[in-house]
């Protein structure tokens, strides 16, 4: 749903960061295209994620370049949603690059799952 549907402001901040960290040699990401494989499997590329492992449960992602590497984990168990990332950078590039990322993505996300909570109470309530 998030990745189908994102925020207005999302594709601007794509833009965005691409624009800026292409100046430093990045590769543009250009954002979430809403589209998934049939059929995921291991080694298929979610946008600028790659899949690395599937299971019912859980959904790990990695993109990796010369200033870092992100792994993010994505997990379910009962009623809870869990999103996990982790970063390693590998140069000042990739330092600095998460300074204004890592407090962006907080707040995206967190607005992300209250997006995604107020979607399933409207859609899955008893009363709908």
């Amino acid at each position: 749903m998030i990745t189908s549907t994102p925020a207005p402001i999302m594709k601007f901040a794509f833009h965005m960061r691409d624009k800026i960290s292409g100046w430093f040699g990045v590769k543009p990401i250009k954002g979430f295209s809403g589209q998934w494989p049939d059929n995921l499997q291991i080694g298929d590329h979610l946008d600028f994620f790659v899949v690395e492992h599937i299971s019912p449960n859980v959904l790990t992602l990695t993109a990796r370049d010369r200033h870092l590497d992100v792994m993010t984990c994505i997990t379910t168990d009962k009623a809870t949603l869990t999103i996990t990332s982790s970063v390693k950078t590998h140069n000042t590039f990739g330092r600095l690059y998460m300074i204004p990322v890592a407090t962006a993505h907080k707040l995206i996300v967190r607005a992300d799952l209250k997006r995604i909570k107020r979607h399933l109470d409207r859609n899955h309530s008893p009363l709908a």
